[in-house]
């Protein structure tokens, strides 16, 4: 995120298990789309969980982000989630006729007391978006954390034995935490609590599945009850505060800057449609940003 706010390169990638791409996109004024997971392939990045975790595009424009996800769509053979995904879909090419005219926004009623997302809210009205004000549900996340380890805790070695050379010895987690004991001031500084509680976590198939699904299932009701009901397109937010939801309900998230805090800090409104709707959301993103024009250089990186 850093990076590309200082204009050190034309685009990157980042990887997201729950706000991973949209929390520095958001915090650094760029674009971050976090997608649905298997339109990209995650083959040869580091695990966390192979249930939640995405690699997708970070620019300094929707222009940018879309012209680097048309480059990444494809189905993957080494990585199972990519079969049969949408492909050969050129984001880029139509933005410029990209409108807010009859796209119905749902609008979390508890983030309008944040002037510059209600200010945005505005400015999508007046561009004919209709706005749609509701209450969220309240989403139970028991599990998440035990989902996380559950997952890394197959991922890594799978990771390993695929990616590490012949030369590297660690093959598992026990073979992590050894490693970080014996020279716990230099490797471990803070602790390996992530590290520990893997190791500490023992689901069978049968629950590491159940858990899998009621989160999944959790997520998905969070966003669909209020888009079913009030028949919306997208549902607005803003930065990361609804990345857990989206990773679980597997919903891409776009997120596009939207202004400054009084004490400068950026922050983005985020796009979240239902999977599979990327296209949607970078021409929703599009429309916006060139509308609000609110992204500003850094000072000192012109």
């Amino acid at each position: 995120g850093v990076a590309m706010a200082a204009n050190y390169a034309a685009a990157a990638i980042g990887t997201e298990t729950s706000g991973s791409i949209l929390s520095p996109s958001s915090s650094n004024s760029i674009v971050g789309l976090k997608p649905t997971v298997g339109l990209f392939s995650r083959d040869g990045i580091v695990p966390i969980s192979s249930t939640l975790d995405t690699p997708g595009p970070m620019t300094r424009n929707v222009t940018d982000n879309a012209i680097l996800a048309s480059a990444m769509s494809g189905e993957d053979a080494n990585d199972a989630a990519t079969k049969n995904n949408p492909k050969g879909i050129a984001y880029w090419k139509n933005l410029r006729e990209s409108s807010l005219q009859g796209i119905r926004f749902g609008v979390n009623k508890q983030f309008l007391s944040d002037s510059i997302y209600q200010l945005s809210v505005e400015k999508i009205k007046d561009a004919g978006g209709i706005i749609i004000t509701f209450e969220p549900e309240k989403m139970d996340f028991e599990g998440f954390g035990t989902l996380l380890s559950a997952d890394m805790k197959i991922d890594l070695p799978e990771y390993l034995s695929k990616h590490a050379s012949e030369n590297v010895s660690i093959k598992s987690v026990v073979d992590v935490v050894r490693f970080n004991k014996m020279d716990t001031l230099i490797r471990i500084p803070y602790g390996q609590g992530r590290f520990d509680g893997i190791l500490e976590t023992n689901l069978t198939e049968e629950e590491h599945q159940e858990l899998k699904k009621k989160l999944h299932e959790a997520g998905k009701a969070f966003f669909e009850q209020p888009m079913s009901k009030h028949n919306l397109d997208v549902v607005l937010s803003i930065n990361n505060w609804n990345a857990g939801q989206a990773a679980v309900a597997k919903y891409p998230c776009l997120t596009v800057p939207m202004g400054y805090t009084e004490s400068g800090n950026p922050i983005g409104l985020t796009f979240i449609a239902k999977p599979f709707e990327e296209e949607k959301l970078l021409k929703m993103g599009y429309a916006f940003e060139q509308l609000t024009k609110s992204r500003q250089l850094p000072a000192n990186y012109q």
